[in-house]
């Protein structure tokens, strides 16, 4: 029962981090730390948990099995760190701990398709399967959107042709004049808008969709709004930054993922939702693990709101993290890596060598090399992206860094993820001296 409870408190606080209304008072769990124990706290924590959730071996939803720690770790009721205006407050938030993005975006759209089919039809979906007109529900997303959106609406029966991509602007962002048109569009073609996914930290460049204007467009169309917060939601822990992320309370749902920037071990994440009402679209009682009596008798279960049964306790790393580093220190190492990310691009954009796709938003950053001619018979592009598949490898090999590598307008990129916050500029700046020097033997030798 107290992994259950933990669990809960934790979702309480993430909740109230997010802006959604809550109903708990009191002492911030997370207490604050000096800049000083950074260096090995994050990750020493958060292993530290880890090997206690390995430990406890299986966390059960049901309550009663007593495979959690002592109550003594709970932590203290939290406090909202903004507060919601009282025509909010009807709706109660709730959520559940995951897997990580990829099972909280499912939720998410399962929840709205489910809401969509009832809201519309009087349809269940649990227990009729899908509507017969189910073929004709659209998701909007961004191009930038991550892939799990077309992949979760496969899983859910409406095939990735389901998904409309909404382009995207300069800056990599949602454009929300475009969503209009393309609403207006599918209804027009007869068909059936039901949700709209956003994205707080896209994958590649960290572009933060805008949030408020296109919550605004999802309550005039009466579309459900989940915002895919698995990489940037960890910008609510920093006082400087968690402005980026206005809006971010009105989506129906949210994902959020603490193997990212909440520096937790694999696998760790949560679902968070608006009104804890909605989770009714998945709820299952079984006589053996989570009957009606317990429901009625108020003992805490988290079967009916989460797609897994079994499941480890990952709510304790985070806890512990928390409460060794504290949110202050997290924010401060959140508020580093982005600094650092901004000091690395002005280095790339100061090199004729290379070419900046993006002003980084977070940690992410998007560049590539620029070669200074172009072998007889080949083609600049195939050349310019040749060297930098190359350059990459050589890094790589030659262990000297790990960049990553994508595509954007056709054209192949490479890309630093600043998410250390021990990696200092003179780093980045000797990676990026290394990838010139690279580059140019390369050239030297066709």
């Amino acid at each position: 029962m107290a992994g259950t409870l933990l669990e809960q408190r934790m979702i309480r606080w993430l909740c109230g981090l997010a802006g959604y209304a809550s109903e708990t008072e009191g002492e911030d769990c997370a207490a604050s730390a000096s800049a000083e124990s950074l260096a090995h706290g994050a990750a020493g924590s958060a292993l530290s948990g880890q090997e206690r959730a390995s430990a406890q071996g299986r966390h059960s939803d049901r309550s009663g099995e007593g495979s959690s720690p002592s109550t003594e770790l709970l932590p203290h009721e939290t406090t909202p760190r903004v507060r919601q205006p009282d025509s909010l407050n009807a709706a109660k938030p709730d959520g559940v701990f995951t897997s990580g993005g990829t099972q909280s975006n499912y939720m998410g759209l399962l929840l709205a398709r489910d809401r969509f089919c009832m809201s519309r039809w009087h349809w269940n979906v649990r227990e009729l399967g899908l509507h017969p007109a189910a073929s004709r529900m659209r998701v909007l997303c961004s191009e930038a959107a991550h892939f799990t959106v077309k992949q979760s609406a496969a899983q859910l029966g409406l095939g990735e042709q389901a998904v409309v991509s909404i382009p995207v602007d300069s800056q990599h962002r949602m454009r929300p004049d475009l969503l209009e048109q393309q609403l207006t569009q599918l209804r027009d073609d007869g068909l059936l808008p039901f949700a709209l996914v956003a994205t707080a930290g896209t994958t590649d460049f960290g572009s933060i969709d805008p949030l408020p204007e296109l919550a605004a467009i999802a309550r005039r169309h009466d579309l459900w709004l989940h915002t895919d917060a698995a990489y940037g939601g960890a910008l609510l822990l920093s006082d400087k930054h968690a402005g980026l992320l206005a809006g971010l309370d009105l989506a129906d749902s949210i994902a959020v993922d603490f193997h990212k920037m909440f520096y937790q071990p694999i696998s760790c994440g949560a679902f968070l939702l608006r009104d804890r009402h909605d989770f009714r679209f998945m709820r299952q009682l079984a006589d053996y693990l989570n009957p009606a009596e317990d429901e009625e008798d108020g003992v805490p279960n988290l079967v009916t709101k989460s797609v897994q049964t079994t499941r480890r306790f990952d709510a304790l790393k985070l806890y512990i993290s928390l409460q060794h580093i504290g949110r202050l220190a997290f924010g401060e190492m959140i508020d580093y890596t982005l600094e650092l990310a901004g000091g690395t691009a002005a280095l790339i954009r100061q090199e004729p060598a290379f070419e900046l796709m993006n002003e980084p938003v977070m940690n992410a950053i998007v560049f590539r090399y620029v070669p200074a001619s172009c072998p007889v018979g080949r083609s600049p592009e195939e050349w310019s992206d040749e060297l930098n598949v190359r350059i990459r490898s050589t890094l790589l090999s030659e262990g000297t860094a790990v960049l990553a590598r994508t595509k954007a307008n056709g054209r192949l990129w490479l890309k630093f993820t600043l998410l250390n916050p021990r990696t200092e500029l003179k780093h980045t700046k000797q990676i990026l001296q290394k990838a010139k020097e690279i580059g140019k033997a390369l050239e030297a030798g066709g």
